[in-house]
């Protein structure tokens, strides 16, 4: 038993240096480093860090390069050592009607003030290869940025000057931290928004597209989308008063859905809301899509059975470290638990050509 032991760890170790060897890849290629990761997979690097719960550019492309571009596997990397960071404390609301926007978008109204931002954004876009990426040496073309527009008011503000769409439902009780705590249910909306924002982007993705298809009566229209900077205040018990600590790139995406109405409330448009670290624009809309599918019952709507109307489906399935752990941990030994599977169905099937004979020979 103990030489098993011993010959499975020295297998694992060369396991291990294997995958070294291919993570560096053929070494007549310049490495790639973190700070080109950092800089030109950027969008990989927000995913990242919105699945991971850790706002750091550096460490989230530290991790797809450890992880060799596979972005679970540095969404894993990000998460555990996230456990082992002290917390200092917990800072303010951060306030996205102060965005510095440099990508915002309407498809609700045309004219707004501040106007529309196209920013940078694959939409417009041919989809064709692009071989001049390939080049060498090539020099990128000065970016052309919108003029500083400043601050600008959420589009939604304009339908609730005239009653057309729900408050904003506010509750200003602490909700719970689903990184330190295990999530349970029934989950209020702030608890499956945190879970939402954690959650595998296909998955999320896909639900969001199983609404549109009618699996949820869920017709929606993008309000507003705004991706830029925010500031992130903390305060200092020592001074009395919250200070600026940094700045974070946030993606925020409010829907306008549909509402006919209720016993007690009129006709009027509803809401559904992503956030998410990042430039992950399709993100925040697929969050914002199955956030207004998860609200069926606290709009008094019917449920039609739809999967993204289902919490529990949902927010059980959509957190993509634990379906890895649970996926790849057949991959682990089984060899007891096959043996009785095996050696039972050797005894069915002994069972079974013992009974034909008889009703042969009957």
């Amino acid at each position: 038993m103990y030489v098993a032991v011993k010959g499975g760890e020295r297998a694992i170790q060369n396991a291990h240096a294997w995958l070294a060897e291919e993570r560096r890849g053929d070494t007549s290629v310049a490495e790639l480093s973190v700070a080109q990761i950092r800089e030109q997979l950027s969008l990989a690097v927000n995913r990242v860090m919105a699945e991971g719960s850790l706002y750091d550019p550096d460490l989230a492309a530290l991790a797809i390069k450890q992880a060799r571009g596979d972005l679970i596997e540095a969404i894993f990397l990000i998460r555990a050592y996230r456990t082992t960071l002290p917390r200092f404390g917990a800072s303010a609301p951060v306030d996205t009607g102060e965005m510095a926007c440099d990508r915002r978008i309407s498809a609700t109204f045309k004219d707004l003030p501040g106007g529309q931002v196209l920013g940078p954004t694959f939409d417009y876009t041919h989809r064709l290869l692009d071989f001049k990426l390939a080049a060498e040496g090539e020099i990128a073309e000065a970016p052309r940025r919108e003029a500083d527009q400043g601050p600008v008011p959420h589009v939604t503000e304009f339908l609730n000057k005239e009653g057309l769409i729900e408050e904003a439902p506010r509750d200003d009780t602490t909700p719970p931290d689903l990184t330190r705590e295990p999530l349970e249910m029934p989950a209020d909306r702030a608890l499956r928004l945190q879970a939402l924002t954690r959650a595998d982007e296909g998955f999320t993705l896909s639900m969001a597209y199983s609404t549109q298809r009618g699996y949820a009566r869920n017709h929606a229209f993008v309000g507003e989308l705004r991706i830029g900077t925010v500031p992130v205040e903390m305060e200092i018990p020592e001074l009395g008063f919250d200070i600026e600590i940094g700045e974070i790139t946030l993606t925020e995406c409010e829907t306008v859905n549909q509402f006919k109405g209720s016993k007690t409330e009129p006709p009027q448009f509803t809401r559904g809301y992503g956030l998410v670290f990042g430039q992950t624009e399709r993100k925040a809309i697929s969050m914002a899509l199955v956030d207004r599918a998860l609200r069926w019952e606290e709009l008094g709507e019917d449920n039609v059975g739809a999967p993204a109307q289902d919490a529990e489906f949902v927010l059980y399935h959509a957190d993509n470290i634990q379906a890895t752990g649970f996926l790849e941990h057949i991959k682990l030994p089984h060899y007891v638990d096959f043996q009785s599977e095996l050696e039972l169905v050797r005894k069915l099937r002994r069972e079974v050509e013992a009974t034909q004979h008889r009703e042969a020979a009957e």
